[in-house]
């Protein structure tokens, strides 16, 4: 069970702590590296190197969910049950449901909205509607990802408090 337990463990750590080290380290450095060289192009740039790291993080992200879910289903099965279970699946299950919706809903209509502006998103007035739209798209897709965080912080916050 302790085996069990520690993938557990180390598949949230994972999972949460890359995607922090994605949202306070690598997209903050990445437009402020390439922005100061090139102001309009770095940050067309950041935003295509970004959107392509978020894409492959995601993948893992999925993975990473399913073990999650996997590993709780088989520690149950096996016993003793991680306390409180349903809310841990729960939770699982809602950060997998964030990583799906934003790697298979709002990125690719980020992306789509790239493309349609040839990557110029910032040259375009406050008001246009793309830029708007896409305002609105990473806010969402930032608030996902906040989500997950702190759920995955919780889950990991009962996993060390489980006695078992």
């Amino acid at each position: 069970m302790s085996l069990l337990r520690f993938a557990s463990i180390l598949t949230l750590a994972f999972w949460v702590g890359g995607l922090a080290a994605l949202a306070l380290v690598g997209a903050p450095t990445l437009f402020d590296v390439l922005e100061a060289g090139d102001p309009a192009a770095g940050r067309a740039l950041a935003g295509r190197l970004f959107g392509a790291m978020f894409d492959r993080f995601q993948h893992l992200a999925w993975i990473c969910g399913g073990l999650l879910a996997a590993l709780l289903i088989l520690r149950t099965a096996l016993g003793p049950r991680p306390r409180p279970f349903a809310i841990r699946l729960s939770l699982t299950l809602a950060m997998l449901a964030f990583a799906l919706v934003s790697g298979l809903v709002v990125a690719p209509r980020i992306e789509a909205i790239r493309r349609n502006t040839s990557g110029a998103v910032a040259s375009l007035a406050d008001d246009d509607a793309r830029k708007v739209a896409l305002g609105r798209l990473h806010r969402l897709s930032t608030g996902l990802a906040g989500l997950t965080i702190v759920a995955g912080v919780g889950l990991l916050w009962m996993e060390m408090k489980d006695p078992h």
